[in-house]
């Protein structure tokens, strides 16, 4: 891993570094030197970003840092991440880059960049871009004249995406006598997810859909649904959906106020798809975080799975090895291949929808289509991050845990690649165990570097 870029491209506290002015606009300048690189034509980079305060700041450093390299600006303003994923591939512009910090608070921000084809940059160009800043060689490459960049706006962004996204509703279905709460996380879906949704038939209830800079995220979207669920209970909604805070996450609640993650919403989506005839390979890519519950569910319907790493950029390097078209995480980040390079979590919610309607039952019913095996999980906050590996007190107490469950649980311990966290999830067919060997090997990862 390198020094600043992490699984989801580089987050951390608003102008605290890595996240200063200073230090976006020289990543700014080094994508832009690499997205020039082997390409004879006027070059170009799309901005986009969600609803934080520090969003203004970091856009003018982006800006300034790209046009000083020559290659000019196309600014789309807050819009999901997936949005300038799509935008990128469609303008044919060399790359996209989006200010966000995804589901973290308001006080952190990030850079995500996407390729020119809409997919999130591989690792090897992350590195380089990071080794031209940190190296600090990029400070004495400076066009002049008329070779530096301009930016511009570009006002029809939003309707473009909007358009893309009911595009991948089925043309002969609607969303009509359907009431759907929309949990918008004060962020960047807050603006065209009402409108997809509504303008397909649906009657639309939007909450926390009145960003002003430092609600994003605060206790609302995919992280904290219990706004979510309360509001489809006192409407009598049909379902809920709730996004993250840049719109690349969904998790659902049902008619009855339940909660369905990503594993869940795979399940009825791989029996959709396969059902449609369009499940490639009957195979569907989930990681290792993924609940037993869901092969389990997939086994019985004649699917197979595939496990990836924790991280969208696996779980896709995995689709494509195998040929899948359906993949994601139980955190709600879900990839739909057919319809878009990255995970985004307004056609991952059409997707469940379509399905509800084709195979015509409330969700309450097709939720149940998996049983999830017990599973709990405690976020440890660390210091540094060290390789668990080398930590005796650690391993030991994961052995104690495996020797216990043996074949009836597993236990992961891992470090969230942008949070500075160390993640304990335990499954096992009784709680009440899970719950005990969970909080005990917490204690000892604590002890060691909390």
């Amino acid at each position: 891993m390198g020094r600043f870029f992490g699984t989801d491209g580089i987050r951390g506290i608003a102008n605290v570094a890595p996240m200063t002015a200073e230090m976006v606009l020289e990543v700014g300048r080094a994508t832009a030197y690499v997205c020039k690189r082997g390409r004879d034509h006027r070059h170009r980079i799309v901005i986009g970003k969600d609803t934080r305060i520090s969003g203004y700041m970091m856009e003018n450093a982006l800006t300034a840092g790209i046009c000083s390299m020559g290659v000019d600006v196309f600014l789309v303003g807050p819009m999901p991440t997936p949005g300038i994923a799509f935008i990128t591939h469609s303008m044919r512009a060399d790359a996209g880059m989006v200010i966000s910090a995804s589901h973290n608070p308001y006080q952190d921000n990030g850079i995500k960049i996407f390729s020119r084809e809409g997919y999130k940059l591989p690792d090897e160009m992350e590195a380089e871009i990071e080794d031209l800043v940190v190296s600090g060689r990029i400070r004495n490459i400076r066009p002049t004249a008329e070779q530096i960049g301009k930016a511009r706006r570009i006002d029809d962004a939003v309707g473009r995406y909007i358009v893309f996204c009911k595009n991948t509703f089925p043309g002969n279905l609607s969303l009509d006598g359907l009431r759907v709460v929309l949990d918008c996380a004060n962020g960047a879906t807050y603006k065209v997810a009402p409108i997809i949704f509504s303008e397909l038939g649906a009657e639309v209830l939007p909450i926390h859909n009145t960003p002003n800079g430092v609600n994003i995220n605060a206790h609302c979207g995919s992280q904290y649904p219990h706004d979510l669920q309360a509001k489809v209970l006192e409407a009598g909604a049909d379902v809920g959906l709730a996004f993250d805070g840049d719109g690349d996450r969904m998790i659902a609640v049902d008619e009855e106020g339940n909660l369905l993650d990503g594993d869940r919403i795979m399940v009825i989506c791989a029996k959709y798809l396969k059902e449609a005839g369009r499940l490639a390979g009957d195979v569907v890519v989930v990681t290792v975080m993924s609940n037993f519950g869901l092969h389990e569910a997939l086994r019985e319907m004649g699917i197979r799975t595939e496990v990836a790493p924790v991280g969208d950029r696996y779980v896709l390097e995995r689709m494509k090895a195998c040929g899948a078209v359906l993949g994601g995480e139980s955190s709600g980040h879900l990839i739909f291949l057919e319809h878009h390079t990255t995970g985004d979590g307004i056609i991952s919610a059409l997707q469940l929808l379509a399905a509800m309607r084709v195979l015509g039952q409330p969700l309450s019913v097709l939720g149940r289509l998996m049983r999830a095996a017990p599973q709990v999980m405690i976020n440890v906050e660390v210091r540094e991050k060290p390789s668990l590996e080398e930590i005796p007190g650690v391993q030991a107490a994961v052995r104690r845990a495996e020797e216990e469950l043996g074949e009836r649980g597993r236990i992961l311990v891992r470090y969230s690649g942008t949070q500075p966290l160390c993640r304990v999830m335990v499954e096992s067919a009784d709680e009440e165990q899970a719950r005990r060997l969970c909080r005990e090997v917490s204690d000892e990862v604590r002890r060691h570097l909390g």
